[in-house]
This record gives structure tokens, C-alpha cells and sequence, in this order.
């Protein structure tokens, strides 16, 4: 447990760092999230989105990179489920100011560390992938950029 803790504090305070052009890094690849635990990581995460950024309306679009993996997919489905447009082909009309959203999976003893970045906030959980979904495996760690 004591590793976890030490990995998820450095995760934490490493996701502060950005590149020199103040972007968000791309997203990495999915490592052994397939199936219900994708959807279940997927949905909980979208929920922690609209909480932070408030709920979806008409003009409240999040830009995703491109990626067919599972978990992508159901990411991009469950904030759609919650009314958020999603664009994954960067094609975004002129008066629209997307929300750039990036995330990165981590295996971990087991266990699955999922951080999801916009520039304003970053937040992460660790999950127990299960044959039935996944369960939180730790608190929801939530930082705020300026």
C-alpha cells in the first residue's frame, strides 16, 4: 500500500508539470483496460468531470486525441451520456472554445491509476480492474491549476 500511496503522490505532483507551450501531454496507452472495467473506470471518471466543470450545455465541447483503444471509447460514450460534445478529429467550428481533455493509464500492482487533465484541473483514482467492472481503490485526488 505504501508503494501505491508513493506512486500516486509522485503521479500527482509530475501531472503538474506541462510542456513549454503551456499544452496538455497526449494521452498514454491503455494498459489492461478492456471490457466492463473500462466503462466502469470510464463513467466514473465523466461524472468527476461534470462535477468539476460544471454540467454540459449547449456550447460545453470537450477535444479528446484520436484513439480506438476501449477505454477511449467509453470514455468519449460516457460523457456524451452526461451531454458533453465530444470532438476526437480536432475539426471544431470558429466560435467554439473546446475543453481539451487528456487522459493517462497506468498498471500498478494490479491495480489501475487513471488520471484525466484538462488545463484547469487534473484528477486521478486508482482502480481494482474486476471480470465485472472496476472498484475504486483509492480516494479521488483533485488538483486545480491556475
Amino acid at each position: 500500500m505504501r508503494k501505491l500511496l508513493a506512486f500516486f503522490i509522485a503521479a500527482a505532483l509530475l501531472s503538474s508539470c506541462q510542456t513549454a507551450d503551456d499544452a496538455l501531454t497526449t494521452s498514454s496507452t491503455p494498459v489492461g483496460v478492456t471490457g466492463p472495467a473500462a466503462s466502469a473506470i470510464a463513467g466514473d471518471m465523466a461524472s468527476r468531470l461534470a462535477e468539476q466543470i460544471g454540467p454540459a450545455g449547449a456550447t460545453t465541447t470537450i477535444k479528446m486525441e484520436t484513439d480506438t483503444s476501449e477505454f477511449a471509447s467509453a470514455l468519449e460514450a460516457a460523457l456524451e451520456g452526461w451531454g458533453y460534445t465530444v470532438v476526437t478529429d480536432g475539426k471544431v467550428a470558429k466560435d467554439v472554445k473546446p475543453v481539451e481533455l487528456a487522459y493517462a493509464i497506468e498498471g500498478f500492482d494490479g491495480q489501475v491509476l487513471v488520471q484525466v487533465s484538462t488545463p484547469s484541473i487534473a484528477f486521478g483514482r486508482a482502480y481494482t480492474p474486476t471480470a465485472a467492472g472496476a472498484t475504486p481503490a483509492s480516494p479521488l485526488s483533485i488538483m486545480q491549476r491556475n
